[in-house]
């Protein structure tokens, strides 16, 4: 298994955020569907392909970038727990 962000283009490159569009909340470029309801699909256990025939302006990519994100925002996110030294 290769690295969790290392084989998906740039999320950079399919999330955008314009305060135009959705009030500047991240969506997926050349669309108002937003990363947030994407997230949330596929947390609920929506599968790629129902969101995709749901949002059909969606590309698999977006979904990968989707999961590209999250894993990039839990490794910034998540606390490293300190680990008490035992003597």
């Amino acid at each position: 298994m290769s690295g969790a962000t290392g084989n998906f283009k740039n999320y950079e490159d399919r999330i955008i955020r314009d305060r135009g569009i959705c009030g500047g909340e991240p969506v997926f470029k050349g669309t108002r569907v937003t990363l947030r309801t994407v997230l949330a699909s596929l947390a609920g256990g929506d599968s790629a392909e129902e969101i995709l025939a749901d949002f059909p302006s969606l590309k698999v990519e977006d979904i990968q970038a989707a999961i590209a994100f999250a894993a990039a925002s839990a490794e910034e996110d998540l606390p490293v727990p300190t680990v008490p030294h035992i003597r």
